[in-house]
Parts: structure tokens; sequence; C-alpha cells
């Protein structure tokens, strides 16, 4: 079987030598490569039928900047350089690709209709598990890269048949310090082996990286303006004071319940005191925030993909690389401590060419940080209508 490793980490692909090549890095000017053409939908990828039910089962209408572009060079089987933003589709990309590359007759979710084994290996999970699963034998393997090694050196993630390795968020894993790790995985893969990097930043240590495990590397840069505000209607509502706008939230709660709402709070304590003020006002929610165990945050977000919940409160935790397209409503109970995550939260409410609506709840006091979002993103964020049920 072929085996992809992907997630964080991840692996499909073709056979070519691999060059090392030390030369300096530090002036690399950094654009898009001349012969990256852009495919403007996804029947026009040349992908495979069952991909395309998955695809469009999942929701998926038509393929952000990043997929227009990084699909079909990985399904080439070129090495691919993707810089981009959280919120622009960048898992589903590669996600896409590994699954068309994947030796099999006929991604979990994406790859419903494709029987796709996979299995994720994170640390603090049951070692155990991952030794049974892999045994068992996978398709698609993601994880972390600590636990990633360890079940390489355990002979349990066997690497000779791996074809594809995909290095996702690449600058967040060398900031958590996984540097040594991810070229210990390197080291043990096949030298032909297919290297996607995904990464939002290009730092020089990066750049460094992609020298050491890329050959002839394709580079696809998606630029700021491209991850936009597009389709998104934005509003503020005014509350005077903190207090205020728990008031406000369940005079707005049937509205959230139209299609599915996030709420965003900028602390856990917070998340947790508004979830069980709203469940003592008799109103339904689910929670999650980052002190949750992962076994825990998982099953809300099952429940939640699912429908079965329709108002997550969240903190900015998921506000990174989740996808759920039926969200058309994001609220932010508080204004993000900073304006970068202002689109990484309320991107996801109009991803993909879906429409959406966010709205900020605003105190006195927030009223400069909001025209700073305003200003930073070009972008009007107008008072919230009667009528606003009528826009999601």
């Amino acid at each position: 079987e072929n085996t992809t490793l992907t997630g964080k980490m991840a692996a499909v692909g073709l056979q070519r030598k691999r060059l090392l090549r030390d030369e300096d890095m530090t002036k690399v000017e950094f654009e898009t490569s001349e012969e990256v053409d852009v495919t403007p939908t996804f029947d026009t990828m040349g992908l495979r039928e069952d991909l395309l039910r998955g695809i469009y089962a999942y929701g998926f209408e038509k393929p952000s900047a990043i997929q227009q572009r990084a699909i079909k060079q990985i399904i080439k089987g070129r090495d691919v350089i993707a810089q981009s933003q959280s919120g622009t589709g960048k898992t589903a990309t590669f996600c896409v690709s590994v699954l068309q590359c994947l030796d099999i007759q006929v991604l979990l979710a994406l790859g419903d209709y494709m029987n796709v084994q996979c299995h994720a290996c994170i640390g603090g999970t049951n070692v155990g598990e991952d030794i049974r699963k892999l045994d068992y034998g996978q398709h698609v393997v993601s994880g972390t890269p600590g636990r990633v090694f360890d079940m390489i050196r355990r002979r349990s993630l066997r690497t000779r048949a791996i074809k594809m390795l995909v290095l996702d968020e690449a600058d967040e894993m060398l900031n958590k310090g996984f540097k040594e790790q991810i070229y210990d995985v390197y080291r043990y893969l096949p030298p032909a082996t297919q290297v996607v990097l995904i990464s939002a930043t290009l730092p020089h240590e990066i750049l460094e990286m992609t020298n050491k495990f890329m050959t002839d590397p394709i580079r696809i840069l998606v630029k700021r303006d491209e991850l936009t505000l597009e389709g998104i209607k934005q509003f503020f509502v005014a509350v005077e004071r903190e207090e205020w706008k728990f008031d406000t939230l369940c005079d707005l709660y049937d509205t959230l319940t139209i299609t599915q709402a996030v709420i965003f709070c900028n602390t856990k304590r917070k998340v947790d005191w508004l979830t069980e003020k709203m469940r003592e006002a008799n109103f339904t929610v689910s929670s999650m925030h980052g002190d949750m165990p992962q076994k825990e945050r998982e099953s809300i977000m099952k429940e939640f993909r699912s429908g079965a919940s329709r108002v997550l409160i969240s903190t900015d935790v998921w506000a990174r690389g989740l996808d759920v397209p039926q969200v058309s409503l994001i609220i932010n109970y508080d204004l993000p401590n900073n304006r970068e995550l202002y689109i990484h939260r309320i991107g996801r409410s109009g991803r993909y060419g879906r429409k959406g609506v966010a709205i900020n709840f605003v105190k006195n006091d927030d009223i400069r940080i909001l025209r700073d979002i305003e200003q930073y993103y070009s972008t009007q964020i107008d008072e919230m209508p009667m009528n606003v049920a009528d826009l999601i």
C-alpha cells in the first residue's frame, strides 16, 4: 500500500532524485512560480468521480485561491511550497490532493465515498492504539512530529511505502520547537518522497528546510488580500456595559439557530461562564477551549459538524484550521485581542464562496479596536439592522 503522512505532518507521489543544496537562502524573494496556472472549478481539476462527490457533499462549492493553484501541482507529483494564511482552505488543498493520489480502487469526511483508512498519531494519546492501527495498515497517517517519529522508531510506521510528506503550518511547528523531530522523520523517508510544505509565513528556517528536503519545488504565494472578507456581512451591536452582552445574545438566539453559529470569547473562563449562563436560561449550546482534553474536544466537534449541536461557544482555539461549512454566523462576544485574529475568526463564516454574517459586540471602550480592524482590513462594519435574520 502507498502511505501518505499528513496533518500537522502529512504523506503520496512520484519517483525523483533528491538534491541536497545549501546555497544561501537569505536573499530569496518569494513569489509564485511562472508555471502555476489557475483552475477555477473542482470539475476541471481532473479529480476522480468519488472524490468529487465527497468534496461537494462536504459543502465546498468552488475552490479557494490556494486550491485553484496548488491541487493540480501536487497531483502532478511536484514538490510544492505554498505560503497561505489560515482560513484560505489550505488544509483541504492537501487533503484533496492526497486523496486523488492514493492507490485505491475507489480523508475522512472528504474521503467518505472512497473507503480510505486514516489514522492520527498525536502526543498525549494511547501509544498501544497507534501501534495497533498502524499494524493494521493505513493509507494516510497524520500526526505531530514527536509521535510520528516515535512510531517510525518502533517500526510500527514503516516508511518505505511513503510517497508524500505534507508539512502543514510549518512555521507553527518550528515555533513550537519541532525542528529536530521533523528532520528526524525526514531522514527515514525514501529519497523520492514528494514533499508539500504549507506555511503562513516563510522565515529563514523554513526556507532552509525546503532547501534540504525538496527538489525543484513549485512556489505558490496567496497574498493576504486573497484571504477575503468578501461575501461576509459585518455588523456591530453597541452595548454600553459588559453585562448587557448576555441579554443581547439571548435576544439573538433564535437567529443563531437558523444555521449554525460560533460565539467567540477571549478567555477560557469566559467561555465556561457564558456556557453555564446560557444553559441556566434554557438555551442549548456547546462549548470548547484549549483546557479540555483532546477526546472531549473531538466529540464536541463531531457533534457540531454533524449538526447535532447548533451553537458553539469557543476561544480562539477554534479559529485555526477547523472547517464547518454550515457555519454562516459568527458572533464576537469579545472583540479579538489582536486584529490578525479577526479574519481567522470570521473568515470562517464565509469560506469558499459561502455567504456569512459576523456580529461584533462592542462596548464603549471597544470602539477604537473596531475602527482599527476596519482600517486594517479596509472594510466597513455597520450597525446591525433589525432584520439581520433575513441576511443569514
